[in-house]
Formats: structure tokens, sequence, C-alpha cells
């Protein structure tokens, strides 16, 4: 008997999908298989084209699977980058030199691939913390070959003007350590996440299917006084993260 959802039968596409998905959990298709391809569900399920199509994109949607050109839908062989939201901004990190990233990669290595650094006039959402003068560092990051994420971070140009800040590469433990050395260190921070689909631009930079939303995780951080240091806007791949928050109760 059909699975129901409130009493209603679940699409014929979503128990294609489900059973595609039970048979990578259970091992039958590994990481890099070739899935099943539209002719094959046809055939096996009984059912149009345009239902086997909408089952792989339900796989393809999630981050399951990936499409390649001319071949096929094969399983996704990359894993989620686990993302430690509050052991990665602890100070012993990057006041020791370490860069809040390391806390997330384990034997892995995320590559910035695309720098950009300029002063520039804030956003409106921005300016309202941080002042309309600002030093722009714009970063895409790149994990096993796959870019998965755009960072945006917005500094006072006032308070970071003629510091490493201003350069591509602003030293061990990054621009926090930096701010401290201006004695500005962050004492604490403050994340916002949510989620949207990505713009063109955004699909287009990290390499997204259709279909793939996007977190959005804007990041402020407060030195003393309450004074806001920087803002962080960040776009990452929704597949290829697990955002991960460890605290006690």
């Amino acid at each position: 008997m059909p699975s129901t959802e409130a009493g209603r039968p679940r699409p014929k596409y979503q128990r294609i999908a489900d059973a595609l998905k039970g048979a990578i959990e259970a091992g039958e298709y590994a990481p890099g298989d070739r899935l099943p391809g539209e002719n094959e569900l046809m055939a096996s399920y009984g059912v149009a084209r345009m239902t086997a199509r909408q089952a792989l994109g339900v796989l393809r949607n999630e981050g399951i699977a990936e499409a390649r050109k001319g071949s096929g839908v094969f399983v996704r062989d990359f894993r989620p980058l686990r993302r430690l939201g509050v052991q990665r901004l602890a100070r012993e990190g990057w006041s020791s030199g370490r860069s809040v990233w390391t806390a997330d990669l384990g034997d892995r290595q995320l590559v910035v691939d695309q720098v950009e650094v300029g002063t520039g006039v804030a956003p409106q959402r921005v300016a309202e913390v941080t002042g309309q003068d600002v030093l722009v560092r714009a970063r895409r990051f790149v994990l096993d070959g796959k870019p998965v994420l755009l960072a945006t971070s917005y500094l006072p140009a006032a308070l970071v003007a003629g510091s490493a800040v201003t350069r591509e590469d602003p030293g061990p433990g990054g621009i926090y350590a930096r701010l401290a050395e201006l004695g500005h260190a962050p004492v604490r921070f403050r994340e916002e996440v949510r989620s949207r689909m990505p713009s063109h631009e955004e699909a287009d930079a990290l390499g997204l299917a259709d279909g793939t939303p996007v977190i959005l995780i804007c990041r402020t951080a407060y030195a003393t006084e309450d004074r806001v240091v920087e803002v962080n806007e960040m776009v990452l791949d929704s597949a290829a993260y697990v955002l991960e928050y460890d605290f006690d109760a």
C-alpha cells in the first residue's frame, strides 16, 4: 500500500526517490556509483519520463546525487564538512595562530582560491553597525576541489587602516589575531542562520545544481564596550555542510 503523508498517498516520484535513498543507505550504491537513469526507472516502475526525472531531481536537490553531463546521475562522492559553530571561534585557537577554519577540517584541506580586498561603502544593513566606510574582504573557499563557501567580511576602515588586515593574507590567526594586536580583540560573537535559494551569481560561484539551497550565516564580532569590529556574511552550499553547536547546559 502506498505510503502516505497526512492521509494522502505520496507522489510516485517521491516513492521512487525514497527507494533510491534506501538503496544508497543500504550500500547498494556507493559514493561515485551511477544511479539508474530515467529509462531504467521508467521500465522498473512503469512511470512516465517526467516522474522518473522528478525522482532523480529529489536526490540532486538534497545533495545526495549529482548529474554529470552526458554520463548520468551519480551518488555524490563528497563528505559534508562539519562546521563546529562554538569551538571554531574560541579565542585560544586564533590567538595561538590557528585559523578559525582549522577546527572544522580534520585531515582535509580548505583552500581560498579567490580573494578580493579593498575599501568601499558598506551595504545599509552592515553600515548600521560598522559605519559606511569599510574594508571589504571577499573570499571563496574550496574543499576537496569543490567550492563550498563564499565569505565577505566588512570591517570599519579607520580601525584597520595600514594594518595586516588589509592584505590578502593577514597572517597566522587571521584577522581576529590582527585585531587583537590593534587592541580590538573580539570578546564575543553572534551568528544568525537562515536559508534561501541562491542568486544566479552565487549558484555559479559555488557550482550548485539547480534547486540546491544555500545556508546564510551572518557573524558579528564584538570587541569591548560592544564595539562591532567585523560583520562576516557567509553563503554555504547546504549540501556541503553540517552545522554543529556543542555547548554546556
